[in-house]
């Protein structure tokens, strides 16, 4: 297993915004009055992501409020949230089934764990939602990427929102269904109508430019959705925005590599957006080096997608393949 990494951003404090004001725990509603999307901002999908609850507490303490349509903001896992401690911030990612796997009606329906009857509380608002913000943070130091799924009507408002630099267009896991694809979320463009949702990774967990990256998002996201005009967004939000990327790269995730125990290993520290110009090029190990089955590049220019065994074990995915083009 790789080193612990050491984690700078703190933990923010939400006690004053715990019990939300729709009856679910840390749910928020405000509605305009006026026609509009009804946009939903979640965080805290994972307990130990804590730059997407940075971001929610900042729009709730500026006070903001929508113009047109309404908006949702979601602290999600606060039982593993509270959990959280930085010296071991991994055991905080979920209490007992990671929650953006469990988005099908059938595993919500099913009850039997805290993140399952957690996600069936949420699904109301996801449900209700058009368009979708999901905040998270990864594992190790990354540029951060924004995350579309297959539908191109997720990728022009990718390219839209201008950053950030890397788009990452990809299927999901194949063990479970994120929030982000659950619903109309997933369907394809013909049937979707104006729904669209993105997931951002904001960077490293304990990096404190990954809240940065977040709060940037939101703004760009409120000001896309036609929430609130670029004037009271600045006014309320100041120092939120950051510069546009210099340019954007769409990552097509090709397939994953899934680890067969946890004793995967990687031959060199990757840490995501590793371009390998040869196809073959052996990058790690499913199994003890020399004992396990070598892990290889399927083709030249291969990327290498939020490569991480810090939850390796049979069945999750340690890193996915990509071709690169510019948007």
């Amino acid at each position: 297993m790789s080193a612990p990494l050491q984690f700078a951003l703190p933990a923010p404090d939400i006690a004053a915004w715990r019990a939300g004001n729709t009856g679910a725990e840390g749910v928020w509603r405000f509605d305009s009055g006026r026609p509009g999307r009804h946009v939903l901002i979640s965080a805290l999908i994972h307990g130990n992501e804590l730059c997407g609850a940075w971001a929610l507490k900042g729009l709730l303490e500026a006070g903001l409020r929508p113009q047109a349509g309404r908006l949702t903001l979601a602290f999600c896992n606060l039982a593993a949230f509270d959990r959280f401690d930085a010296a071991n911030h991994d055991a905080a990612r979920f209490v007992e089934q990671d929650m953006n796997r469990q988005w099908s009606d059938a595993r919500m329906d099913a009850a039997d764990t805290l993140e399952r009857r957690r996600c069936a509380q949420l699904r109301p608002f996801v449900q209700e939602a058009d368009w979708l913000l999901d905040l998270h943070s990864m594992h190790e130091p990354c540029a951060p990427l924004l995350l579309t799924g297959m539908h191109a009507r997720n990728l022009q408002l990718a390219k839209a929102l201008a950053t950030p630099e890397h788009i990452v267009i990809d299927a999901g896991h194949q063990d479970g269904t994120r929030m982000r694809d659950y619903g109309r979320f997933g369907l394809d463009d013909a049937q979707a109508g104006d729904s669209h949702s993105l997931l951002l990774e904001c960077g490293f967990h304990g990096d404190p430019a990954s809240r940065t990256v977040a709060q940037d998002m939101c703004l760009r996201f409120l000001q896309a959705a036609g929430l609130l005009d670029a004037a009271s967004l600045e006014r309320l939000l100041p120092g939120w925005r950051l510069p546009d990327a210099p340019r954007q790269w769409a990552l097509q995730v090709t397939g994953p590599v899934v680890a067969r125990s946890e004793r995967f290993a990687f031959t060199e520290p990757f840490t995501g957006l590793e371009v390998i110009p040869k196809a073959g090029t052996v990058i790690g190990w499913n199994g003890d080096e020399g004992d396990g089955e070598s892990v290889t590049t399927p083709y030249d220019d291969c990327v290498l997608v939020m490569p991480s065994t810090r939850q390796a074990r049979a069945g999750v995915t340690v890193v996915r393949y990509a071709t690169r083009r510019a948007l």
